[in-house]
Order: structure tokens, then sequence, then C-alpha cells
């Protein structure tokens, strides 16, 4: 009887996979894997596998194995800090990730695993990022925008949370966890909006009003300029996105360091040696192109939260 070729093998197991036989499936990538035990598909296969029968660890291994052997493979990364977010390795999750979003900056599931990693460490503010960027690449990723919806009711930003669990909802429409979601933060707004609205008209009616004569000649009084009962909404929001977009321009700055200035060093080196293989050039350049990418993405969003920092002065000033 003639020995099976790999291919054939990993048709089987492919097939074997499809119809939920995962043991089958097991012993067909082993069986291929004797036969090579370099090939980055028989590894890839085999993590696969091991993950749906919640092998973590064996998973992590072979997904491992693919990123050694075949180094430009993006959803190697990408599943491997999603295995070993699961196991909680949560450090060892956030490099790989970023390595494979830097090879494929349009995978939102990249994006997706960094969030979940980012909230599960206490990091808010990042979860909030990689979410984002993860709804820009796909838009109709309903457990990203959940996930944005928790994070802003979390942060007392409720109209932000309720835009993104409606859009949830939208794609999802029987989501009861989203649902109750968006009930609990439009009840929040509607409360502080109350709240508001009762304080405005306190101090409304605690003041003197204000004569034309007034106004245009007596010099202007900054605490009666800007009354925390009158303006306490806006004050409060304005306070929230001066704190995120310091935080932005952190993170700016932060991929400039750790990003940028790396990947400059890593490709003029290979520019300036003429031994360098035209696939390790291509490799450093593709590098150096997802880390421009991710300083655009960075300054696109530090320029969005100042202008949302300028908008609300100037709503302050003309209050």
């Amino acid at each position: 009887m003639a020995k099976e070729s790999v291919e054939s093998l990993c048709k089987k197991a492919q097939k074997s996979l499809a119809a939920g036989e995962y043991d089958q499936a097991k012993q067909f990538y082993l069986q291929a894997l004797g036969l090579r035990s370099d090939s980055p598909d028989v590894h890839y296969g085999l993590a696969t596998v091991c993950f749906l029968q919640s092998d973590l660890a064996s998973a992590a291994y072979h997904f491992k194995e693919v990123t050694r052997l075949d180094p430009l493979r993006a959803g190697a990364y990408i599943n491997l800090g999603a295995v070993y977010n699961r196991l909680n390795q949560l450090d060892d999750a956030i490099p790989v990730l970023r390595r494979g979003i830097q090879l494929d900056i349009n995978r939102a599931e990249g994006y997706y695993n960094l969030g979940l990693v980012y909230k599960r460490k206490g990091q808010p503010e990042l979860a909030i990022q990689a979410y984002r960027e993860a709804t820009r690449v796909n838009p109709r990723m309903a457990d990203a925008h959940y996930n944005l919806g928790n994070l802003y009711t979390e942060r007392e930003q409720y109209g932000l949370a309720i835009a993104h669990y409606r859009q949830a909802i939208d794609l999802k429409p029987d989501w009861e966890k989203a649902m109750r979601g968006l009930e609990q933060a439009e009840a929040a707004q509607e409360q502080i909006e109350t709240a508001s609205a009762s304080s405005r008209r306190t101090g409304r009616g605690a003041t003197q009003p204000i004569t034309m004569s007034e106004s245009a000649d007596a010099p202007i009084d900054p605490e009666r300029l800007v009354d925390p009962h009158v303006h306490g909404a806006i004050l409060t929001t304005l306070h929230r996105a001066t704190i995120e977009s310091e935080s932005q321009g952190r993170h700016f700055l932060k991929i400039l360091e750790s990003e940028i200035e790396p990947a400059i060093k890593v490709l003029s080196s290979c520019l300036l040696y003429p031994d360098s293989s035209a696939t390790e050039l291509e490799h450093c350049a593709q590098k150096f192109e997802s880390a421009v990418a991710s300083m655009r993405a960075a300054q696109s969003a530090l320029e969005s939260s100042m202008d949302r920092v300028r908008s609300l002065g100037d709503q302050l000033l003309k209050h």
C-alpha cells in the first residue's frame, strides 16, 4: 500500500475538521507531521484542532511553531495572542498580537483580541483604542461595538456607549446583553440630563439677570462667567476629553519610540548592507510601513481628541 502524501492527509484532516470530527482530524494531522515536521500548514491545522478541543497549551505550541517556520503569517501571531489571552499570559499576548497587526493592518480580529487583553490588564484607554481600530477595519464587528459600549459605560461616557450599543444591536437584533446595556446607558444619560436641567433652573433662579449695560461695561468675572450649576455638564465632559487627549498623546509618542524608531533603524541597516536578501529587505519595508500606519492611526485619534476639546471649549465660552 502506497504511503499517503502530506497533502492527502491534510485534506482528510480538513474534511474531518469541517465535520466536527476533531479526534480524527488530529490523527491525520499528526500523521502528516510525522512525514513533514517543518510544515507550517500542518502545525497550523494541529493548533486549530487543539484549540477546538480546549487543549490551549498544545494550541499555543503549534501556533508558535508556525510563527517560527513562517514568520510573516499574520494569522498565526493573532491566533497565538488569542490563545495566550485565554491562558492568562497577558504580557506574552500583547507583543505577538501587535506583530500580527504589523504584518496585516487590516485584520480586525487582531485589534479585537488586543482590546480583550488590554481590558483584562486594566488599561481601558488602550482597550478602547484597539476596539475602535477593530470597528474601523470592520464596522460590522458587533462584539467590538458591544465591548466599546461597556467600556464607555464604565467611564460614564453614556452618549458614546449608546451609539455603540445601538450599532451592535443593528448587527445582531436579538442580542439581549446589548439591549440591556443600551437600556442602562440610556437611563444613566437621561438621569444626567434631568439633573443638569434642574441645576440650570436652580442657578438661574438664584442669580440676578445681567443687563446689557453690565455685560458691555463691567469687567469679566470668571467665577460668574463659568457657573458650575450652569456649565457643570460641559465642564465634566471637557475634563474627560482633555484626559483622553493626554492619553492619545502619550500613545502617539510611545509608537514613535517603540515602533517608528526601531523600524527605521532596521530598514536603514538592510539598505546599507548589499548582502541583505530581497526577502529580508521586503520584510523590513513591510515592518516600516506597518509602523507608519500605526503612527498615522494614533495621530488621527489624537487630532480627533483635540478637535473635541476645542469644540467643547468653544461651547463653554459661548454658553
